[in-house]
């Protein structure tokens, strides 16, 4: 099975930013390496250029030159914090708790409950 994770949601962006330790996303325009690129810049350590997060689309747009310009695991650690990110929120929307865990593997695993 292959899941395409779509990055629509600002608030989930920002909080795998902080969950990352990494620098606030910003809106605004990147040249990354020959095109410009619109939405919110993510900057990834070690990467020579920002992943721009088009909420409209939930595309992301980035050249890691094939892991050359950036680890392709920094962009994985990213996607798997927003998801969490994105879970979380929409649970707690809907009155769910949450709980979460972290594997000895690096994987996170959540535990959604129903409301009281």
């Amino acid at each position: 099975m292959t899941i395409k994770t779509q990055v629509k949601d600002i608030a989930a962006i920002r909080q795998a930013c902080v969950r990352l330790q990494l620098p606030a996303p910003q809106a605004g325009t990147a040249r990354i390496y020959n095109q410009e690129c619109s939405g919110w810049l993510v900057e990834l350590p070690g990467w020579r250029f920002p992943v721009v997060c088009q909420t409209e689309t939930g595309d992301l747009q980035y050249d890691n030159f094939q892991g050359h310009w950036g680890d392709p695991q920094r962009l994985d650690a990213f996607l798997q914090h927003y998801a969490v990110a994105k879970a979380t929120l929409e649970a707690h929307r809907q009155g769910h708790t949450v709980q979460e865990r972290l594997e000895q593997n690096g994987t996170i695993r959540l535990t959604i409950g129903l409301p009281a």
